[in-house]
This record gives structure tokens, sequence and C-alpha cells, in this order.
């Protein structure tokens, strides 16, 4: 193993420094914009840092076990967030922000990779029967989720039982993740050909570190979330949809982009998928349960365009990696649609 290097260093460094900020900032009162912004930047960092160590141990186990860790890891923010934003009554933000993760590594996250991936090596081939079977997973998850708020939309007799559908639609998904969990540790391309430079311990250690100081900050993150979104005027389901699910999954958006820039698009895909998969199969039922313990109890009875939005963004989504080959036009095709999703959510009601 080689020692730790100056750069790695100095990376170390500076994420310590901003989480710092983002805490003075939250303690001492900043304005709410300012606050907001530096917890951001400090997620952010934090996924840069996750990302190197992540790689680390794709080198020991194989890039689909090491997706799946990152993911893990990757979430925690998102964790806080909503549970935070639960304890706050912000309900309508944290599904938007549930929903928001989902599309915007199935669909924003997955383009920039493609489109970055494509741009740099050209045409990028990843093995088509996993993407198939994650593209199933996510589009299956993403209609179970859909159900109570087609329910509701279409006036059926669930519709009057909305919290129990929910929680019968979350028990599902629990079951469908640990269910499907084996499958996403046995496969993938095996364990990386670049040798880990960090010894095992220093990578739990830069992992665990991270994903505990991402998950602190996600809690300053919140604080100055809805005084932040009033200050810019940008509706709740827009700041849940885009802001918060583009900042508590930033882990992923910044490692995607840099293993599909690198030429690995089987990693690249593990680690973005799986992110949206977790959302999907545990997150999101996992917090629909423990609302049962908050005033504010969260069900799956989402606006109805959220859950449309989420429908198509899966169907979309899996047409486009069925072939097992990407491209950065396919990527550029994404993006598209992301933002046109997102623009539908920038009014308030």
């Amino acid at each position: 193993m080689r020692p730790v290097s100056r750069a790695d260093l100095r990376q170390f460094a500076i994420a310590a420094g901003l989480v710092t900020a983002a805490g003075a900032a939250h303690y001492l009162d900043l304005t709410a914009v300012l606050a907001f912004a530096i917890a951001a930047a400090a997620i952010a960092f934090l996924a840069h840092l996750v990302g190197g160590a992540t790689e680390q141990l794709g080198g020991r186990v194989g890039s689909s076990a090491a997706g799946v860790v990152q993911s893990a890891l990757g979430n925690l923010p998102e964790l806080f967030i909503a549970l935070f934003a639960l304890h706050h009554g912000l309900v309508r933000v944290v599904q938007a922000a549930l929903v928001g993760s989902v599309i915007a590594n199935g669909v924003l996250v997955l383009g920039l990779a493609f489109l970055v991936g494509g741009i740099r090596n050209g045409p990028q081939q990843f093995e088509s029967s996993r993407a198939r079977m994650i593209a199933t997973l996510a589009a299956l998850a993403s209609v179970i989720l859909s159900v109570p708020t087609l329910a509701h939309a279409f006036h059926s007799p669930a519709a009057q039982h909305g919290r129990t559908l929910s929680l019968i639609c979350a028990g599902v998904l629990i079951v469908l993740f640990f269910a499907t969990l084996p499958a996403f540790l046995r496969g993938g391309d095996g364990p990386s050909q670049e040798p880990p430079r960090w010894s095992l311990r220093l990578t739990v250690l830069v992992l665990g570190s991270a994903g505990a100081a991402a998950a602190f900050t996600s809690d300053w993150f919140v604080s100055a979330l809805e005084p932040a979104t009033h200050a810019m005027h940008m509706s709740q389901d827009f700041a849940g949809l885009v802001v918060v699910a583009i900042a508590g999954n930033a882990v992923e958006n910044v490692v995607g982009v840099q293993f599909a820039a690198r030429n690995r698009p089987d990693f690249a895909i593990s680690v973005i998928v799986n992110s949206a998969l977790q959302v999907a199969l545990l997150l999101t039922p996992l917090l629909v349960f423990a609302s049962l313990f908050f005033a504010t109890s969260l069900t799956l009875v989402f606006p109805t365009l959220l859950a449309i939005s989420l429908l198509l963004a899966a169907g979309i989504g899996a047409l486009i990696v069925y072939d097992g080959e990407s491209t950065w036009e396919e990527g550029a095709l994404l993006i598209g649609l992301y933002i046109v999703i997102a623009a539908s959510f920038w009014w308030g009601a």
C-alpha cells in the first residue's frame, strides 16, 4: 500500500473545513441562504471524498458490493433530511424529495454519466442483463409507490384508506429489497483492475467519517431549508424535488459521473441506480413506518403530477438502458427530460 498522498490530506482538510463552516453558519445564525449554501457545499465535497474511498473499496470487493455500500452511506444525508423535515411537518417536501431522489438518480445523474462518459470515451458498453434487471426492478418499485396516488386520483374505494394502503405498499417494497439484495451483491464486473492505494482500515474510516459528517451537515441543511426557499421564492415541491433531492444525493451525483468519465460504466450504473433503488425500496418505506411515531404522518399519496413524473422517468430510464449501451445523445435526452419535470414544479400551489 502506498501512503496517503498530500492530495488526500488536502481533501480531508477541505472537507473538515467545510463541515466546520457549515456548523458555524448554523450556530452563529447567519442568513438562511448563506447557511443553506455552505451546508450544500459541505455535503457535495463530502460526496467527492466518499467517491474516492468507494473506489478504493471497489478494488477489494468488486463494483456491485461497493456500489451497495456506497449507496447506503450516500443516502444517510437524505434519511436525516427527511426525519428533520417530518419533525417540522414538511410532509410535501419529504414526499417530493423522496420521489425526486429516484428521478434525479434514474434520469439526471444517469444522464450526466452517459453524457460525460460518452463525450470522453465514445459509446460505452455495460452488462445488459444486469441493467435490465435493475431497470425492471426500478419500474416495478415506481409502480408500487404510485398505486396509492392513483387510487386517490381515480377516487377508487381504496382512496379512503390511503394510509393503510401506503403501509401495505411500504411493507412489500421492504420485502422486495431484501429479496433482491443477494443478486446485487453477487452480480457485477468483479474486482477493479486498479489496485487499492489505501489500507482497508483507512478506507472504512473515511467512508464512515464522511457519511456521519454528511448526516450532521444535513441537519444544518434542513434547518436553513424553509427560510432559504422563502427568501428565494421557491415552492416547497420544487425545493424537495430538486434542491433537497440533489443535495441529499450529492454522493451519487459526483461518484457516478466520475466512474463513467473513467470508462467504468458498470460501476457507474451500479452506484447510480443502486441509490435510486435503495430510496424506492428501503428508505421511502422505512420513513412511512417511522412517521407513525411523528405528529405528521407520511403516506404514499403524492401529488398526482409527482406520481406521473415518477412513472414516466422509470419507463424512459428502462427503455434507454435495456440495450446495454450508452451514448452521450441518450444522456442529453435524459437531462432534457429532467429539466422539463423540474420546471413543472417551480410554481407553488
